[in-house]
């Protein structure tokens, strides 16, 4: 591990110590109870902002004003004039990125280089949706009933959609729900996590400087705990979309029962990441080694389970341990970094807990294994990057999520036995093949059982292409045309014309 330079603290305009609001029905407000609570640099410990700390009475004031807003004015708003919002809203994050990236790194501490790297991605999903505003339409219906009944249907925004983010991502996870929300003529209330929510805030200042109306847009900060739960439970919310871990996916199915509320769930991950021995390795090596290091590893569909084939296995996995090793860890600011801190204290403690449990049911540390504990990054939450090889797979670090920048590497001799191991898990979010064979990356493709499967690449990502997860990764699609489709809903109207 190489150990990048410390870069001072530089004061951001929206992470100066101040203290935030949160924003319901286009106004700054405190939080009823007056709570506040710190958001933290992961890089450093200290604190960047003082935020509003929502709790349910928050969350009813919110969802009222989503309420309002579907069924006012913003329910007659035409197609084009979404679209148009959402341009705007565009226009402004490209002005702003520069200062939303740098928020994104100081709040959750990936480094620069990928939160400045989401610029396309992010920027492609506002215009994406924009375009998808004036796209949507229902159908004419041939039926076959006697006489002259004409039929068609409708696609209406499902109504009020309680949106939850996780801490990973937030600049793209914010977009990622307030944009098919927008797109369709539903209204948002957004819990971002506590752990990151000052992308969320600022994007909520930007939305509104767009011209959104009020209350299409809400955001309230706060815990899981109480805010989160709360809008999950919430008797006025149609619709939740949440991102995050599956024991909190599976608390929501449960909360959403009273109204029986749609819920779509993009949740966590173990996935396999199968190396055969005639893929290109050059290629390979660096590629399997970021499907996991990339965001310390805080990736929901990381490539955590590296399968790699028997005959390779030793020369591959010592090659990827010796990338790991070369990898600069540090303050995510320095444009030298590659490996960020992870997001908080707890997540520290859950990861190296992780790493002694690895050790003790016997694999091997290649490379990493421990927390960064002397020098500059000493008082920051870094994890060295970690291959343990010797993987078995009834192991608890080749069965249960990390999220930390932690490879597990196991072996394998034939597809059939690999195809097998590889399903063997509650998860199915991503996966990925590498090898030259064409016949070799169909076959294992189809075979897998995962949302997404990357061929000789991981985590490609597109606006237009749809993601989410098989199993206890979740329902539901984000991206693509699916998306939009989990805010619709579809009517069906018959007319007896004769």
């Amino acid at each position: 591990m190489a150990v990048s330079q410390a870069v001072p603290i530089t004061r951001h305009p929206f992470a100066d110590g101040s203290y935030k609001k949160m924003l319901i029905d286009g106004k700054w407000v405190d939080a009823a109870s007056g709570k506040r609570f710190e958001t933290l640099n992961p890089a450093t410990g200290e604190m960047l902002a003082t935020v509003a700390e929502g709790d349910a009475e928050d969350i009813n004031r919110a969802v009222a004003a989503a309420r309002r807003a579907f069924e006012g004015p913003w329910s007659k708003a035409k197609p084009f004039e979404r679209q148009n919002l959402l341009l705007k809203l565009a226009e402004l994050v490209e002005k702003n990125f520069e200062e939303l990236s740098q928020l994104d790194t100081l709040d959750m501490g990936a480094p620069i280089s990928r939160t400045r790297g989401n610029r396309l991605r992010v920027l492609g999903m506002l215009r994406y949706y924009a375009g998808q505003a004036t796209s949507l339409h229902g159908e004419t219906i041939e039926n076959s009933l006697p006489g002259e009944i004409f039929s068609y249907t409708l696609k209406e925004p499902v109504g009020v959609v309680g949106a939850i983010i996780p801490w990973n991502g937030p600049l793209a996870a914010t977009v990622w729900k307030i944009g098919p929300a927008i797109a369709t003529g539903c209204t948002v209330v957004l819990k971002p996590a506590e752990e990151a929510p000052l992308t969320s805030l600022r994007l909520a200042e930007l939305a509104m400087e767009a011209g959104i109306p009020p209350g299409v847009v809400n955001v309230v900060p706060g815990f899981g705990e109480t805010a989160g739960a709360a809008l999950a439970a919430h008797p006025d919310v149609d619709k939740v979309a949440f991102t995050g871990s599956h024991i909190t996916g599976q608390s929501i199915v449960r909360a959403s029962a009273g109204n029986l509320k749609r819920v779509s769930l993009e949740l966590g991950g173990k996935s396999p990441d199968i190396v055969f021995a005639d893929a290109d390795l050059d290629a390979a090596v660096p590629g399997a080694s970021m499907a996991v290091f990339a965001n310390s590893g805080q990736i929901c569909s990381a490539g955590t389970r590296l399968f790699v084939e028997e005959k390779i296995y030793d020369e591959f996995v010592g090659r990827v341990a010796e990338f790991g090793r070369k990898l600069q860890v540090g303050n995510g600011l320095d444009p030298n970094t590659q490996i960020g801190p992870l997001v908080s204290e707890q997540q520290l403690e859950r990861v190296t807990g992780y790493l002694a449990i690895g050790q003790t049911e016997g694999a091997k540390a290649l490379a990493g294994g421990a927390r960064v504990t002397e020098g500059p990054l000493a008082k920051g939450y870094f994890v060295q990057p970690t291959v343990f090889a010797n993987v078995q797979d009834n192991m608890r670090i080749a069965q249960e999520e990390i999220f930390g920048p932690v490879i597990s590497a196991i072996k394998f001799k034939d597809m059939d036995e690999l195809i097998r191991r590889a399903n063997a898990t509650t998860f199915g979010l991503g996966s990925g093949v590498w090898t030259r064979d064409v016949a070799k990356a169909h076959h294992v493709s189809k075979a897998l059982r995962a949302g997404s499967v990357w061929v000789n690449c991981y985590q490609a990502m597109d606006p237009a292409v749809p993601f989410g997860g098989y199993k206890m990764s979740g329902y539901g699609r984000e991206s693509g045309k699916q998306h939009l489709e989990e805010y619709l809903n579809i009517k069906a109207v018959w007319i007896k014309t004769a």
